[in-house]
């Protein structure tokens, strides 16, 4: 986003347009800054065979997975739903990784009629294909026991998480997979998001190059994401092109060492899709209290939960009056709980019916949201060279009642009238 005339644009595109011609809430995302995450990742990487698999629970519109597909990126799912979102976008099962956590059988025996490849990540499940598939190609999940992520929600790999199989259990693994012929494609582990310290991730993926060493025909070593990208102008950011010197110097030398040019895989999700993405939102009132001045919008968690979920930081600016005085606001929603996006932001003077825009909300925004308090879901829109396109319309009052089947109870009767 910048500013062109006085205006702020995606590409050459005025956003105060877009939530004039699209309404709001609504949410904009810039496929141009996809496409060059995605190329910015690659490129920091020197290996003979590298695969990005899109976490797509960032963002899953179909237009998205599409982007995704053009750019030769496969799809990280984590339900059957995704995977049929992504065979529907047309990716071949062969590039659908599927890593379930805690999911019944049907849905694991859903994905294997699909032919995607599936990702295992509990001693139980690695059995029961070991009984039930044992020439089916699987992937081990193993959980590294090193607590990375930028908040105790989004740290994945540490002891007591529920994702994957611990490292402690591994002779256990082993003696399954050997007694049950178990054919082992890949290994996989995800330590969490928002990992700034690349030292930190380098030391997680040197505690999988041990565990690779224990199977004789893996395709491909998946070590998950994490990297953080900016939520501040000031903010700071994992330095991709570092870490892919070092990750590809570290990779190339395992490779030597077992004589076979691994895949090196990576599933990241934020980092492709959270800087392209804005949330407008109009601004109902503004309310003076004793010592808080506060901008109510026309959202809430409903919306954006990431604030009050994970206490995640957005940049707020008033695109209404970019050359307005600076004053602090808590901008607030309309939902009937605390919901509260941003404390004391300084902020360009806001009047009732300004729009507001919210950076980074590109991953785990839209697809978080809900119809909380009956609110409608927003509008999607995206922008691809300079111009705009509608790919998901904005809910009206039918939305909220298409699923529901009213019925006739029967009336009740009052105790005197039955006698």
């Amino acid at each position: 986003m910048e500013l062109i005339n006085g205006q702020y644009c995606v590409q050459n595109v005025p956003l105060l347009e877009m939530a004039e011609k699209y309404g709001s809430p609504l949410f904009i995302y810039d496929a141009n800054k996809i496409e060059s995450q995605y190329h910015k990742m690659v490129n920091a990487f020197d290996v003979p065979k590298l695969k990005i698999n899109y976490a797509c629970k960032a963002l899953t519109n179909i237009n998205i997975l599409k982007i995704m597909k053009e750019l030769g990126a496969g799809i990280d799912a984590v339900s059957i739903e995704e995977i049929k979102l992504s065979l529907h976008a047309g990716f071949d099962p062969n590039d659908i990784v599927f890593t379930p956590n805690s999911v019944g059988a049907a849905e694991i025996e859903d994905a294997i009629r699909l032919g995607v490849r599936i990702n295992i990540d509990n001693i139980e499940l690695l059995e029961y294909f070991g009984h039930h598939y044992p020439d089916l190609k699987i992937c081990i999940r193993i959980n590294p026991h090193v607590m990375a992520g930028g908040n105790s929600k989004i740290s994945v790999g540490h002891i007591d998480s529920k994702f994957g199989i611990s490292i402690h259990q591994m002779p256990l693994v082993v003696r399954i997979v050997e007694n049950l012929k178990i054919n082992v494609e890949g290994i996989h582990m995800h330590t969490g998001s928002d990992i700034l310290d690349v030292d930190v991730f380098l030391y997680a993926t040197d505690i999988l190059f041990n565990q690779a060493r224990l199977f004789n025909d893996l395709d491909y070593i998946d070590f998950g994401s994490g990297f953080k990208v900016k939520y501040k102008n000031e903010d700071i950011e994992t330095d991709i092109e570092e870490f892919g010197r070092l990750m590809s110097i570290k990779f190339n030398k395992f490779c030597k060492e077992v004589g076979k040019d691994l895949t090196l895989a990576f599933e990241p999700g934020k980092y492709l899709v959270s800087e392209s993405g804005y949330f407008l939102a109009k601004t109902n009132i503004i309310k003076q209290t004793t010592s808080t001045v506060f901008a109510g919008i026309n959202s809430g968690f409903n919306h954006m939960i990431r604030p009050m979920f994970y206490g995640a930081h957005h940049e707020i600016i008033n695109i209404s009056n970019p050359e307005g005085v600076p004053k602090l606001y808590t901008v607030v929603g309309y939902i009937c709980e605390t919901d509260t996006f941003g404390y004391n932001r300084k902020i360009n003077t806001i009047t009732p019916n300004d729009i507001l825009v919210f950076k980074n909300a590109g991953a785990y925004c839209f697809m978080m949201a809900s119809n909380y308090n009956s609110r409608l879901l927003p509008a999607e829109v995206l922008i691809k060279d300079n111009k705009d396109y509608l790919i998901r319309q904005r809910q009206d009052f039918t939305s909220l009642l298409q699923d529901q089947i009213e019925v006739n109870l029967p009336v009740a009767v009052e105790a005197d009238q039955a006698e």
